[in-house]
């Protein structure tokens, strides 16, 4: 029996199986001189060189072959005379799945020219074809594995959160409502005849029943779909989208701000060490799109694990700021008061200007401007928040060490006008055995966006989710 490989298997085994009989399928990526066909299947960015030999049969599949075109091929792998590659495989037998009519490739992202962005997500059931985004979505596998593999190493419980939920986790932001009623009527809904018998939304975050778990099990975290329905169309934000929230018992924020820059740091260095190839083949690419002589996407990931992260409280980043505003360094468009919430281009400057684009954590923020599950610190003020800052897409963490103390947890949810008695359960969790516990949420597209360089999150996550679209 004749053994099938894959392409990246076979390229990175081949000079052991020189002379051996082998059996791959994949795409056609291009078609050469009659003769050389580069065959894909998605399993590398690498491409397998098949050379057709003189055969009838070979003649026949000349002159159907088209770009696209889905093949089965039985050669015998031989040492390449070209110096693109070590091994190609001379064909025995080539067998057609699917051919693709030139009419309809021409009109598709998958023509063998570069297409924009936007133009990639118009069509986004084919840009998986496409090498760019197959590249990203392998590093965004990557990705998942390794932030299971992080966790399952350091002794966490991976946890599954209800997408359904009756409460809003931050207390602020507008929710997706469900619900198996007809709300055309122009009149009172009651909700009591619901499906649930009451109000229902799609969850923002699994934190608050997180917290729950992590009070019995010690260490865990959820990784899993989140939505948000706020109309926010930018290059950073997504209706739905994927989050890791690990939440830890007898953990205080120091420990967090710990923990957050050695998860952060472990993924990355994962990646280097396992994605290289595509990472190198999308530097390339961005060099094309940016029109850039060096593009420094290696750079700026091997910048993140040289360095400590910088670590400085609110009040200390908002002295800064202040600073280099008298001193003409900037000029924001918003003015810099305490007790405000950092707007994007502060956190932009911070990182990127004045700390050259070395990450950084903030910690302690105002009350105010902070959710009320936030252990409040001895000043009255502030709370023990910590937000971890990357550089070119700002906030990539926000966490805190949570309010373990019953009285001091009531009085701020009353404080911010939560519900207690739809979140009479988390509450409660502090009348049996509570402990200081800390935790934080990580926006995983974010994340892929920040290791693949890429300008727009829509580009990162198979079918993106915003406003105004939700095709595919």
């Amino acid at each position: 029996m004749i053994k099938k490989y894959s392409v990246k298997k076979l390229l990175n085994q081949g000079k052991f199986l020189l002379n051996k009989k082998v059996l791959v399928e994949g795409w056609i990526r291009s078609f050469r001189y009659s003769i050389f066909i580069s065959l894909n299947d998605g399993s590398t960015i690498q491409n397998l060189q098949i050379v057709l030999s003189a055969n009838k049969l070979d003649k026949i599949i000349m002159k159907k072959i088209t770009i696209g075109s889905s093949i089965r091929v039985i050669g015998i792998v031989k040492k390449s005379i070209g110096k693109k590659q070590y091994i190609e495989l001379q064909s025995l037998d080539i067998t057609i799945y699917k051919l693709v009519n030139p009419e309809i490739l021409q009109k598709s992202i998958l023509q063998p020219k570069r297409h924009s962005f936007e133009k990639l997500r118009e069509q986004a059931h084919l840009r998986f074809q496409t090498n760019i985004f197959n590249c990203i979505m392998r590093i965004r596998h990557h990705i998942a594995f390794c932030i299971h593999k992080y966790f399952h190493e350091h002794g966490f419980f991976y946890l599954h959160t209800p997408i359904i939920t009756t409460s809003n986790c931050e207390g602020t932001g507008k929710m997706f409502q469900i619900t198996t009623m007809d709300l055309k009527k122009n009149e009172l809904i009651d909700y009591t005849k619901d499906f649930f018998k009451c109000k229902t939304y799609l969850s923002v975050s699994g934190q608050l029943e997180a917290e729950t778990a992590s009070l019995g099990l010690g260490k865990v975290y959820t990784f899993g779909p989140v939505f948000r329905a706020e109309n926010s169309n930018t290059s950073r934000h997504l209706s739905e989208f994927w989050m890791i929230e690990p939440e830890i018992a007898f953990y205080h924020l120091e420990e967090n701000i710990n923990l957050a820059e050695k998860f952060l740091k472990f993924v990355i260095r994962y990646i280097v060490e396992n994605s290289m190839e595509d990472l190198i083949f999308l530097n390339q690419c961005l060099e094309k799109w940016k029109k850039k002589k060096k593009n420094n996407l290696l750079e700026k990931l091997e910048l993140i694990l040289k360095f400590p992260f910088k670590k400085i409280s609110y009040t200390e980043t908002i002295k800064i700021l202040d600073q280099e505003e008298k001193k003409k360094n900037i000029k924001f468009s918003h003015p810099i008061i305490w007790g405000m919430d950092l707007k994007s281009e502060h956190e932009q400057y911070l990182v990127d200007k004045y700390f050259k684009k070395i990450p950084v954590i903030i910690f302690d923020y105002p009350c105010s401007i902070k959710a009320f599950y936030m252990r409040m610190n001895n000043d009255g003020k502030t709370v023990r928040a910590m937000d971890v800052l990357f550089p070119e897409i700002g906030e990539i963490i926000g966490g805190s060490q949570r309010e373990e103390r019953y009285d001091m947890l009531l009085q701020r949810m009353k404080e911010t006008n939560i519900d207690f008695n739809k979140l009479w359960w988390y509450l409660d969790t502090r009348r049996f055995g509570s402990v200081p516990h800390s935790g934080f949420g990580l926006g995983f597209d974010r994340l892929v966006q920040f290791i693949t360089g890429m300008n727009n999150i829509r580009d990162v996550i198979p079918f993106p989710r915003t406003p105004n679209n939700a095709e595919f």
